[in-house]
């Protein structure tokens, strides 16, 4: 995996991005290329129109965001509203898409435990980078990303980190935060609840639930375009614990739902299942055979693809923010992928 580091001023930190993963850029916009012409019948030009919606809100409210995301688009050599659209394509797709994961947050009496698979189109396997930001005014940030997209799966120096699950629902408000920059947002915030508070500000333009956690525990946020919904600490009765897959659990205000992955209310059970049964306090390594489950395979916590779908487990991450660090495998979790260790040190 290109591990991409960058550092400075806004402008800078995209140029080096941008620089340092050309080519994974151009395949990521061209692999959402054909995606949304497939999928939605849209060729490019139009997605990027639809993304252009966005910019007055975000140029207004969030223009270190642009400008960032403006130096991705130069250092690649491709148009800004090509970068646009992969950071906003959640939006875009308007419920179309829906990447299937699990995810886990653990606050115990000595550790902090954020963890996921995140499982995806396996075409995208490539397209994946471990990008270190560095800064002096905001947070240094490690994260594991589709190249080209500012805001994904990581944490900071301030042990704030971010989990994503996408939901099938209908809806856009283009005066709100699209969901990656929303993962953005909180990753340039010093504190889970300062995080939870700019998005409930700010609100998060599609539906998608973002599992935010620093060293004192984990806050799942159910986001629709018209409102969020708080999911506390120990939702499914074990003390410390949030969970979550790729549907609502709890009731929003008027927003359709479309169908999502079948298997998203079993891989939801199982995971309560595995949490709920384990004795005592969990380490890495537990928490890691959580992922590694593949129960109902291959519409597992442990996704493998089909000759229906090629959507399997791209890669598991497992964070301890207490520590700053965290351990990703590459791949499925029980494959003899590629690892890696971020850490903000």
């Amino acid at each position: 995996m290109n591990t991409v580091h960058c550092k400075g001023e806004p402008l800078q930190i995209g140029l080096q991005h941008g620089e340092s993963a050309t080519e994974a850029i151009k395949r990521s916009i061209l692999f959402y290329s054909k995606l949304f012409e497939e999928n939605c019948k849209l060729e490019w030009d139009d997605v990027c129109q639809v993304a252009s919606k966005f910019l007055p809100f975000l140029r207004q409210e969030w223009p270190w965001l642009c400008e960032e995301m403006n130096g991705v688009a130069q250092g690649a050599g491709v148009p800004f509203l090509s970068i646009l659209a992969i950071n906003v394509r959640t939006e875009i797709a308007y419920g179309m898409f829906s990447d299937g994961c699990t995810s886990v947050a653990w606050k115990t009496n000595t550790e902090s435990f954020l963890a996921q698979n995140w499982d995806w189109q396996s075409e995208q396997t490539e397209n994946l980078i471990h990008l270190r930001i560095s800064r002096t005014s905001k947070p240094s940030i490690d994260m594991i990303t589709e190249a080209g997209i500012i805001g994904k799966i990581g944490f900071n120096d301030s042990g704030v980190g971010t989990c994503l699950n996408a939901i099938k629902a209908l809806g856009v408000d283009f005066g709100k935060l699209p969901c990656h920059l929303a993962l953005r947002v909180c990753l340039d915030s010093t504190s889970r609840d300062e995080a939870v508070s700019t998005l409930h500000r700010y609100g998060v333009a599609s539906a998608c639930h973002i599992l935010v956690a620093d060293v004192t525990g984990g806050r799942g946020l159910e986001c629709t375009h018209q409102d969020i919904v708080d999911l506390p600490m120990s939702t499914y009765g074990r003390l410390g614990v949030i969970t979550h897959t790729n549907h609502f659990i709890r009731q929003h205000s008027e927003t359709e739902t479309t169908s999502g992955m079948p298997d998203t209310i079993f891989r939801l059970r199982r995971i309560n299942e595995l949490v709920g049964s384990f004795e005592g306090e969990p380490h890495e390594g537990d928490i890691a055979s959580f992922l590694k489950d593949e129960m109902n395979y291959p519409a597992s916590i442990n996704r493998g693809h089909t000759e229906e779908s090629t959507v399997q487990t791209l890669f598991s991450i497992i964070m301890d923010l207490e520590q700053r660090t965290a351990h990703v495998k590459i791949g499925r979790p029980t494959e003899n992928g590629a690892e890696v260790v971020l850490s903000t040190e």
